[in-house]
C-alpha cells in the first residue's frame, strides 16, 4: 500500500488533487492511504514552496500546480 499525502492550504486546486488521486487509486484498484496536509509547518518539512504539492512514500513527486491525471496514475 502506498502512503500518499496532498499538501496544501485547502485551495481548489489542493482540493482538485485530492480528489484526482483519490478517483485514479480506484479507478486502478490500487489501496492507498490518501492524507490531506493543510498545516503550514507540515508542509514546510517537505520543502516545496508551491501547492498543491503530492508525497508518495516519503519523497515529493510534484508541486505547483495541478498534476495531470497520467501523471498521477504513474505515481501509482
Amino acid at each position: 500500500m502506498k502512503d500518499v499525502k496532498v499538501l496544501g492550504s485547502g485551495c481548489a486546486s489542493c482540493e482538485a488533487t485530492y480528489r484526482l488521486v483519490a478517483e485514479v487509486a480506484k479507478a486502478k484498484g490500487i489501496e492507498i492511504q490518501l492524507q490531506k496536509i493543510s498545516n503550514l509547518q507540515e508542509i514546510m518539512t517537505f520543502g516545496i514552496m508551491a501547492t498543491p504539492g503530492v508525497v508518495v512514500d516519503g519523497k515529493v513527486v510534484h508541486s505547483g500546480g495541478m498534476p495531470s491525471r497520467s501523471k498521477v496514475e504513474s505515481w501509482l
